[in-house]
């Protein structure tokens, strides 16, 4: 079956242009176009399409009050198109927080190489119909007790992709201000991470802030990789572990990369780090926390039922990287557990 896609854009020009890229895909159909979050309203209403695009920056309505309001009166897919300028990173994470599916450069819709990720996001969007996270009842676990110690030396370690940012939020919403030390992996353009940091420190009790070299890792302190050209691993003695970044190419499709990152944990913390993969299209992750479940680290998936994109996770269970399987409302109290002193 096609997935049948609405196209929202207030320019003719982008219009057209986004519905000659996702014709590239023949398991997509482009149903319809919209210019106003006013004519989108009526289109999806006629149309009841499984995925909408719908650009960041209109009159009348922006995209984000259209956005939550579909979020929250009918919960449809939506892959958002915006400039990914520093300026835009603010208002895309917020429409990812909101529950859209992904955001997408337009800027990479003149550049073939790169414009073929549209359908493949589009066709994953999809599968996620029915189960918006902005639209999910959430009952996280009790947060830990006052008197919470981390174990000396222990270390969490997550990879995300896809979905992500709200699981994320989700996630380091239930740590405490003196959780383990924090590293983190979330696939995201290089204007987005500090911007991300700097919402996540604002949301929850431990400092969080975008990876530096040489930052020793520290309880109550959470790191997450920047975005562009480096891969993010951790190195250093048991008593001084550090952040490294390091240029290189992709690794598993992405750069920074999930498993370079849990590969370095494993040769370095082993038995000492816990790490969570949690949703994401594709596999990257899946086999180094393979490394690190050999490493004896524990290791825990999100489950398929609360994932956006049971992709990362199902790999990495499939192919015994996984300790355990479990929804993301249990997994920040479960390693907060296993680091516990």
């Amino acid at each position: 079956m096609s997935v049948r896609t609405l196209v929202v854009d207030d320019s003719l020009t982008m219009q057209a242009l986004i519905q000659r890229t996702l014709a590239s895909d023949p398991h997509i159909q482009v149903v319809g176009t919209a210019s106003s979050a006013e004519e989108a309203r009526a289109r999806i209403k006629e149309l009841d399409p499984d995925v909408v695009t719908l650009d960041i920056e209109m009159p009348g309505m922006n995209g984000l009050d259209f956005l939550e309001r579909l979020m929250r009166l009918r919960p449809t897919p939506v892959v958002m198109l915006s400039t990914l300028t520093s300026e835009g990173a603010d208002a895309s994470i917020a429409a990812l927080e909101l529950g859209a599916f992904e955001c997408f450069d337009k800027l990479a819709l003149r550049r073939p190489d790169e414009a073929i990720r549209l359908p493949a996001l589009v066709r994953a969007a999809s599968g996620s119909r029915g189960r918006s996270v902005a639209a999910a009842p959430r009952t996280p676990e009790p947060a830990p007790q006052a008197d919470y110690t981390p174990r000396d030396q222990s270390m969490i370690a997550v990879g995300a992709s896809t979905g992500g940012v709200e699981a994320l939020i989700e996630l380091l919403s239930g740590f405490p201000a003196n959780c383990p030390p924090t590293v983190i992996v979330q696939h995201m353009p290089p204007s987005f991470t500090a911007s991300f940091a700097a919402r996540l420190d604002r949301l929850c009790k431990p400092s969080v802030e975008e990876a530096r070299a040489g930052a020793v890792l520290r309880a109550g302190k959470v790191y997450l990789a920047p975005g562009g050209d480096q891969h993010l691993e951790i190195a250093g003695p048991a008593t001084r572990r550090y952040c490294r970044l390091l240029p290189g190419p992709k690794m598993s499709g992405h750069q920074p990369s999930v498993d370079v990152l849990f590969h370095s944990v494993a040769r370095i913390a082993g038995a000492d780090a816990v790490g969570a993969i949690l949703t994401g299209m594709g596999a990257d992750g899946a086999e180094g926390m393979l490394a690190m479940r050999q490493s004896g680290s524990v290791t825990i998936g999100q489950d398929e039922s609360s994932s956006v994109v049971y992709g990362m996770p199902a790999v990495a269970h499939r192919i015994g990287a996984v300790v355990q399987q479990m929804p993301l409302r249990r997994i920040a109290a479960r390693l907060l557990q296993e680091c516990r002193a």
